[in-house]
């Protein structure tokens, strides 16, 4: 049974997910994600102009004179949602998990993808795969990703998105549009270790790498001796925080990290929407998908 409580936060995120869908995402959506070719639909006579390698031979001969075949472009696309389901994903200093903002981003990318017709998909991984929900249309099948999202218990705390990059290049066999919904925190983000399998997932499709963040992640506040948990591996360490060369190094740390991760989307041609916890995420969509629409216009 679903408590009272999950079903207003379930409710509240279709909501708010309605009501920005109610302005131009799914335009935006449309005008970003392109098919992934082109389908025969008829012939018509030929015109002047008209591309010669499109004459239709067979319907030409029988008909005595030129005809050409018309294409239009494959419009249904398969979206891949991968969410780190991992321990880390269960920290949030601003109101929210990191794995609630996930949860909402998510929601807005698949009520997008329905809206226009195409195929959602769900992917939990933590340093294995943990649950695959295969692709669907409709909004009820959004809802159920949505709540999949939010009651989620994951089997494992480590992170190794390997395996996830790994199952979607086994299971898809067509070019699929992957939103990698994670932290990108912990080792399984480091070196090879994700750079080979990232790198050949955006080679067959078009990945775009969610980083959600948490600003006590990159700023650690003086409030003296403090008890630190690792949600991944349970390891502890206490640290006084009002050390301000501590602060300063941790700071430097997450600083080089985020740097790191971001050089590492620009050599691989993957795009990225960085966000936080705490901020409304739906302007850094907006140009994110202005900026995709651009580009490829």
């Amino acid at each position: 049974m679903l408590s009272v409580e999950f079903l207003k936060k379930l409710r509240q995120i279709e909501l708010s997910t309605r009501k920005i869908m109610n302005s131009t995402f799914v335009g935006e959506y449309k005008s970003t994600f392109k098919g992934t070719g082109m389908e025969f639909v008829d012939v018509r006579e030929y015109l002047p102009g008209d591309d010669i390698r499109s004459i239709d031979w067979k319907v030409t001969a029988r008909m005595g004179r030129p005809y050409v075949k018309k294409f239009v472009e494959e419009r249904e696309l398969t979206v891949i949602l991968c969410v780190d389901a991992s321990g880390s994903g269960y920290f949030g200093t601003r109101a929210q998990f990191k794995l609630e903002q996930s949860a909402q981003v998510a929601a807005t990318i698949a009520y997008s993808a329905v809206s226009n017709n195409d195929k959602v998909g769900l992917l939990f991984f933590t340093d294995r795969v943990e649950r695959f929900v295969p692709p669907r249309k409709g909004r009820q099948h959004v809802l159920r990703l949505v709540r999949d999202i939010l009651t989620f218990e994951p089997a494992a705390r480590g992170t190794r998105p390997a395996a996830a990059l790994e199952f979607v290049l086994h299971l898809l066999k067509h070019r699929a549009i992957v939103f990698l919904i994670s932290d990108f925190l912990g080792p399984g983000y480091a070196g090879d270790a994700i750079r080979i399998p990232l790198g050949v997932a955006a080679r067959r499709h078009d990945v775009v790498a969610i980083p959600i963040t948490d600003p006590a992640e990159s700023e650690l506040p003086a409030v003296g001796l403090v008890e630190l948990e690792d949600a991944e591996t349970g390891e502890r360490v206490i640290v006084d925080s009002s050390n301000a060369t501590l602060r300063r190094r941790y700071r430097e740390h997450a600083l080089a990290e985020c740097t790191r991760r971001d050089r590492l989307f620009t050599q691989l041609g993957i795009d990225s929407i960085p966000l936080a916890v705490n901020e409304d995420f739906t302007p850094r969509l907006h140009r994110f998908f202005q900026m995709r629409a651009r580009r490829f216009h």
